[in-house]
């Protein structure tokens, strides 16, 4: 089982995944930017989005099956994935493998996402490149907020301004597992 975690940034993502982790330690933690990290010191990435990769794609797709079919573990997702066609190359390959698949979309307040990424320190050596980081954040809240509306029809829309205990509890009743469920 694969559980999506998916939202804009600053949306809870991360936080609701690492309230998961004690909860249902079976579970595995598969973070896609990580493969990105890893194509961008082998090629180009001409937009500056490693997502517009077609192979970061299918190494996410392909990665998050085999985690599920070598390990038997349920594995978490935390990763912003709202182009809709992206959504549907990933999300058709994990169902195209009988990968079950949940798929959780927090929803927060453009306030709350802006105050949000303006607390967060992404590279606190680079004040400058930080800043940059935000700003490219920021710039995509409202291609967020926008693609909710297009999200697989399965798709569970959670409040993400509530607390990560409660985010969890939602999760874990929904997928049955873990201590919470």
């Amino acid at each position: 089982m694969i559980v999506w975690v998916n939202g804009a940034f600053g949306s809870g993502k991360s936080t609701l995944v690492d309230e998961l982790r004690p909860r249902w330690p079976e579970a595995l933690v598969f973070d896609p930017e990580m493969v990105g990290y890893v194509l961008r010191e082998i090629v180009e990435v001409p937009t500056g989005d490693f997502q517009d990769l077609r192979l970061w794609r299918r190494q996410v797709a392909e990665l998050a099956v085999g985690l599920v079919e070598e390990y038997r573990r349920p594995v978490l997702v935390p990763m912003t994935l709202v182009d809709p066609g992206y959504v549907g190359e990933i999300f058709g390959a994990l169902k195209a493998a009988d990968t079950e698949v949940h798929h959780f979309f927090l929803k927060v307040s453009r306030e709350v996402l802006e105050k949000r990424i303006d607390g967060r320190s992404f590279t606190p050596d680079d004040p400058g490149k930080d800043e940059r980081v935000r700003s490219w954040c920021k710039d995509r809240i409202e291609p967020c907020m926008a693609a909710a509306g297009g999200l697989p029809g399965d798709t569970v829309f959670l409040d993400g301004e509530l607390p990560p205990t409660e985010l969890a509890d939602l999760v874990l009743a929904r997928v049955g597992a873990g201590a919470g469920a």
